[in-house]
């Protein structure tokens, strides 16, 4: 898993990319669930970052729901929430779409191409089911 990051130095919070590549490994399904991730001293050595850095990252996963903390025996990639329903559904779908938006100004990428990459993402996903 760690071959996979690529820390780089473009201004983006270390523990921002961090997080954004384990999230974009899980989706991509390179990182299964159950899957258990390298201890956070592991990713500060094999990348020469703070641990405080890759805690914050990691805590960010956790609060997400992307990892699962087990103490004493370390952190693991977490199953799939099971679908949210209704209005619960909506409001996630929301706060998801606001979020991405919010990347995508702060990237300066067009909003309207975000949308498109989604969906074709989404498609493809859907085919390879």
């Amino acid at each position: 898993m760690l071959g996979d990051i690529r820390i780089e130095g473009n201004g983006v919070p270390i523990y921002v990319q961090l997080r954004d590549q384990v999230l974009r490994a899980i989706g991509a399904g390179a990182l299964k669930p159950g899957d258990q991730m390298p201890t956070m001293r592991q990713v500060a050595v094999a990348f020469r970052i703070d641990l405080n850095t890759v805690r914050h990252a990691y805590d960010e996963l956790e609060r997400a729901g992307a990892l699962v903390l087990v103490r004493g025996r370390g952190s693991f990639v977490a199953e799939p929430p099971a679908g949210l329903q209704g209005p619960d559904h909506d409001a996630e779908a929301e706060r998801l779409a606001r979020q991405a938006l919010a990347a995508a100004a702060a990237a300066g990428v067009d909003p309207l191409v975000l949308a498109n990459k989604i969906t074709a993402l989404a498609a493809a996903k859907e085919d390879r089911r």
